[in-house]
């Protein structure tokens, strides 16, 4: 094989034009990158070549005939200076940053560390190339069939994180070689069922490429959840079923091809706030051999350690131009190539950091905002990470969508704590949050409403657990949060008695139903609208097996049935719309929203911090998509009690004591509500006499 010509700074990566193979590596410190060629297989290296050129960071070369198939691996060539932050060791062969495919299985191999894991300043001499991932340039000859971005707004989404293999791994619907895969998401059986809910986007849990823990490898489990990214332009192919002729990157479009087709939008859970190499003692696979000081926040201080905001070891440097050109090539490589149709940005707040903490007006915020293809996704932050300053819930950029961990703990407080309960924090949460969002002029549906994530109990075992059950973790019980302290009916874990799950069930129903209708954009965990459990796991991200698996025999039809019936009231009603709320009279003479004590008085004064009461309803006089005022009614204590209706004709559209949310129809001239125990109801007015 003939050597390099001098070839382009662009794109980075390996790009193939028809006649052969451009490669782009960014390196701001080496001294020399050298592209190592292999065989189909990874195992033998054929051809080994210096990258010629130099331009503005970026080594470059190009490969006259090469084609894609290619396998590929980098070696950088600089010093070896750990006080100095330069961790360069060329007898380590790394991954390519930009890989869109990857050969090999990732094995825990002493060879894979760049320095002396007895002398940790000292270099590693082994040359681990046999055992390393390399780089595959992949054929594009995908067919789309048209498919487009769907673009919904903002206003009719709801959203249901799901993991990709958990989702159908024991779904019997489901051909057995395509369970617990971008397959098996995208079957008709999945499909199907989430189109009987009616959410409207799946955001996934990571589906990058991964590395599981080494500590976790030696206790046998894995990194299920995913949030320990390598490869950030490729598809774990774990997920893949390899029983086709796709690969696992076209299996993964043929899955978001078949929820487009479904009308349901695909948003990926990313993780930009830190890789897979972990802290100074761990490997060096891509980033760290390339440019450590580039890549990595360090510490002026130390600049052998790492700062660590993510609490796994690392944290990427977006202040870095050519780090935050990665992280914007990766998402519109996601949006562009795989028609990705949004992001969760995991830990998010470490994407706004400079020098002196975060803001919103960042390099990275700017740089979204004014780009023409990722401006015009959906973008969603998980407003936390433990670096100083890191909490920045409602703190994130106008169009940006925020996980509101305000509205779970204020939902759950309300409907089970009890404790510190405040019918006036309730209010603020059901509608929107108007603290966080409304003095940037954000918009109510910036707010991601949600009780239960992957991050915690399900729903279920929110229900049933006040203590975590976490042994099977391999951390003697002390990872996750400690207790749940809900209302768990009196019983420590799941029962057959009775009453015990009469209160269960209504509890679960009751805080869906406050989910769905509750102002901003709802979002359920996969697995809460059938009751699934992980048997009071609250952090089973290592449990790669029937704990978290939804187990789709044992599943509660009733329940799928109300949140598809709750899913569709929302939609028809949009009982919260998406504009802030005044209070004021409107020009039919109503409160476009007020909300009532159970005699129908007005709530006022101290009422709204009275904790001795959890019964109130919320008048809407200007609702989203109906014509006539709605009333919902809100009960979350043990007692039942009596609700005095406004005057008029009500038309009860949902009782949540009954197991399908369809109340027997009351007589028009009924004026007090049996407004049940643990309950929500929403009813319409017949008329306008109000």
């Amino acid at each position: 094989m003939d050597g390099l010509e001098a070839g382009k700074p662009w794109p980075i990566g390996a790009h193939w034009d028809g006649k052969g193979v451009n490669f782009a590596v960014f390196s701001a410190h080496a001294r020399r990158i050298e592209l190592c060629l292999f065989d189909a297989s990874g195992k033998q290296e054929i051809a080994r070549f210096t990258l010629p050129t130099h331009t503005s960071d970026i080594w470059h070369g190009y490969l006259p005939q090469a084609a894609p198939g290619l396998v590929y691996g980098l070696r950088a060539y600089g010093t070896w200076r750990p006080e100095r932050g330069y961790r360069f060791n060329a007898s380590k062969l790394l991954l390519d940053p930009y890989a869109k495919e990857i050969v090999g299985t990732f094995e825990w191999r002493d060879e894979h560390f760049g320095h002396d894991r007895g002398l940790p300043l000292h270099p590693d001499t082994r040359d681990n190339a046999v055992f390393a991932l390399k780089a595959r340039l992949p054929y594009d000859e995908f067919d789309w069939e048209q498919d487009q971005l769907l673009h919904r707004p903002l206003a009719s989404s709801v959203i249901y994180e799901v993991h990709v293999k958990g989702f159908s791994m024991r779904n019997t619907l489901i051909p057995e070689a395509l369970r617990g895969t971008y397959a098996g998401l995208g079957h008709p059986a999945s499909v199907g069922h989430l189109k009987q809910l009616g959410v409207t986007a799946v955001s996934l849990l990571p589906v990058h490429f991964a590395v599981d823990e080494e500590r976790l490898t030696k206790l046998g489990l894995k990194n299920y959840w995913g949030y320990n990214t390598l490869g950030f332009f490729c598809v774990d192919s774990r997920l893949a079923s390899n029983s086709t002729e796709l690969s696992p990157r076209d299996e993964f479009r043929a899955m978001v091809k078949a929820l487009h087709k479904a009308g349901l939008e695909v948003l990926l859970d990313v993780v930009f706030n830190h890789s897979a190499e972990s802290d100074e003692a761990g490997p060096t696979l891509s980033f760290r051999g390339l440019d450590n000081a580039s890549y990595y926040r360090l510490p002026p201080e130390s600049l052998s350690h790492y700062d660590n905001y993510s609490g796994c070891g690392n944290t990427l440097d977006i202040r870095k131009p050519r780090v935050l050109q990665f992280v914007l090539d990766s998402l519109r490589y996601w949006v562009n190539d795989m028609h990705v149709d949004g992001f969760r940005f995991d830990l998010a707040p470490v994407l706004g950091r400079g020098d002196h903490g975060f803001s919103r007006d960042g390099a990275f915020f700017t740089a979204v905002a004014q780009d023409p293809v990722l401006s015009r996704v959906k973008m969603i932050a998980e407003p936390w990470d433990i670096g100083p300053g890191g909490y920045q819930s409602g703190n994130f950029p106008r169009g940006w969508l925020e996980w509101n961990d305000h509205f779970r703990d204020a939902m759950r407080s309300f409907w089970l704590h009890k404790k510190h309960a405040s019918r006036g924090n309730f209010a603020m949460r059901l509608c929107g949050s108007s603290d966080l969002y409304q003095p940037r002029n954000r918009a109510p549906a910036e707010s991601v409403n949600y009780v239960v994530s992957h991050d915690g109990f399900t729903l279920l075992d929110l229900l049933s657990y006040n203590q975590r059950h976490n042994l099977a973790n391999g951390e003697n019980n002390r990872d996750g949060h400690g207790h749940n302290l809900s209302y768990n009916c009196g019983v420590e874990g799941l029962t057959d008695d009775v009453e015990v799950n009469k209160r269960r069930t209504r509890l679960q129903r009751a805080l869906i139903a406050t989910t769905l209708l509750a102002q901003g954009t709802p979002m359920l965990c996969a697995g809460d609208e059938l009751g699934h459990t992980q048997q009071g796991n609250n952090n089973p991200y290592c449990q790669d097996n029937p704990t978290t698996w939804i187990n789709w025999d044992l599943a509660d039809n009733d329940l799928i049935a109300f949140t598809a019936h709750v899913i569709s009231l929302r939609k028809r009603l949009l009982p919260l719309s998406n504009h802030w709320y005044s209070g004021l009279v409107n020009a039919a003479g109503l409160h476009d929203l007020a909300w009532l004590n159970a005699d129908g008085s007005p709530l006022q004064g101290d009422d709204w911090q009275d904790q001795s009461s959890q019964v109130m309803g919320c008048l809407i006089g200007e609702p989203g998509l109906s014509a006539t005022p709605l009333l919902i009614l809100i009960n979350a204590e043990h007692a039942d009690h009596t609700f005095a209706l406004p005057a008029g004709n009500w038309q009860t559209l949902l009782d949540t004591t009954y197991p399908r949310g369809i109340a027997v129809q009351r007589s028009q001239d009924e004026r007090n509500y049996p407004l049940l125990a643990h309950s929500l109801v929403l009813l319409q007015a017949t008329s306008n006499n109000l």
